[in-house]
């Protein structure tokens, strides 16, 4: 038998129609972006409505429509008027997935934040795996596309070397860092900021906090409606993106202690060649003009020391200041429908 509902007060749902929801937090948020997914937006709720209301836990669906040029919001818009358990963000344009997962974070009351895809590659019947994992007491649950089905060269192989790359600079030991499927408690999100392409390296990100993280495998099929929004081309973002995550975990608050090891390698080479040729000049019978490329070379690599270490010391005035007023948004939002603040609220 099949549990009813539960709003997000935790009291079970009306039967006889929909009730608009208290303010207060629900312990499930699902959030889904969307970007052209008119063909399985529909499905997707369906399936992830029978699996939440087999819960009996209070939830709520949030749906991100990121500026889709289709008919995704207008499908989403009449789910949200018949279902007050669906919140949707609309978009002011398509800021990309990172965004669209940020402005679903930031409208989710949920103590359980549930992130996924919305081409129905991943599986709604999986979240009771991944909530399970949260129950256990662990802060991130990680989804693990453990037997993949994407094309070897485009997808599987660059994954695999991120995936390595990744657990090796991060020393979080998760197989699968690209997967959206993922369960976090809400604490573990706080003081994660979101932009570029980040949302996949959420769980490095948040490491620093000494989060305890998981994986549990998911299926994956491959997408059975609709065109993938990615290519070959992503390959080359995820290589920067594995850089800038490794200098945001261990550098971002102490820049100095990176570029300063560096310049001070530096200058350190170039004082010593230029130490050695002078006191072979003094002491020994060395002809300056034979080793005028390595006087160069030595007033080069003192240059580039002071000059890294003049870097580490401004990056480091500028992490101070950005972490003393960052509270831009990576996105804009149109409007939010939502029974917890009304039927149509606008954003300017």
């Amino acid at each position: 038998m099949t549990a009813a509902p539960l709003a997000c007060n935790g009291q079970p749902m009306p039967r006889g129609g929909a009730e608009i929801r208290p303010e207060g937090r629900c312990e499930i948020s699902v959030v889904v972006p969307l970007y052209n997914e008119e063909d399985s937006v529909s499905e997707l709720y369906a399936r992830l409505k029978k699996v939440l209301d087999g819960l009996a836990r209070s939830y709520e669906i949030v749906l991100v429509d990121d500026g889709s040029r289709d008919r995704t919001f207008e499908i989403a818009k009449g789910i949200q008027e018949r279902d007050p358990l669906v919140t949707l963000v609309r978009l002011r344009r398509n800021f990309g997935q990172t965004a669209g997962l940020a402005a679903g974070f930031d409208h989710a009351s949920g103590d359980i934040i549930v992130a996924m895809d919305g081409d129905l590659q991943h599986f709604p019947e999986d979240i009771p795996a991944l909530l399970a994992k949260i129950d256990e007491g662990y802060d991130i649950v990680s989804g693990w596309r453990e037997r993949r089905v994407d094309n070897f060269l485009l997808r599987r192989l660059p994954s695999l070397v991120a995936n390595r790359l990744m657990a090796l600079l991060s020393g979080v030991r998760l197989h699968d860092f690209g997967t959206t499927f993922k369960a976090y408690r809400r604490e573990a999100l706080e003081g994660v900021d979101l932009y570029g392409e980040l949302h996949r390296f959420i769980p490095a990100l948040a490491s620093w906090q000494g989060v305890a993280i998981a994986e549990v495998p998911i299926r994956n099929i491959v997408r059975p409606k609709g065109k993938s929004k990615y290519g070959l081309s992503r390959t080359f973002r995820v290589l920067f993106d594995l850089l800038t995550v490794k200098f945001m975990i261990s550098y971002v608050a102490r820049p100095l202690h990176f570029f300063g090891i560096v310049g001070l390698a530096f200058f350190g080479v170039g004082f010593t060649v230029a130490l050695i040729i002078t006191l072979m000049y003094y002491f020994g019978d060395l002809v300056v003009g034979e080793h005028i490329g390595n006087l160069i070379f030595a007033m080069l690599m003192m240059v580039l020391g002071v000059q890294l270490g003049a870097m580490g010391l401004s990056l480091e005035v500028s992490s101070r200041i950005y972490h003393a007023t960052h509270a831009r948004k990576i996105y804009a939002v149109r409007s939010v429908h939502s029974a917890r603040c009304g039927a149509w609220k606008t954003s300017h």
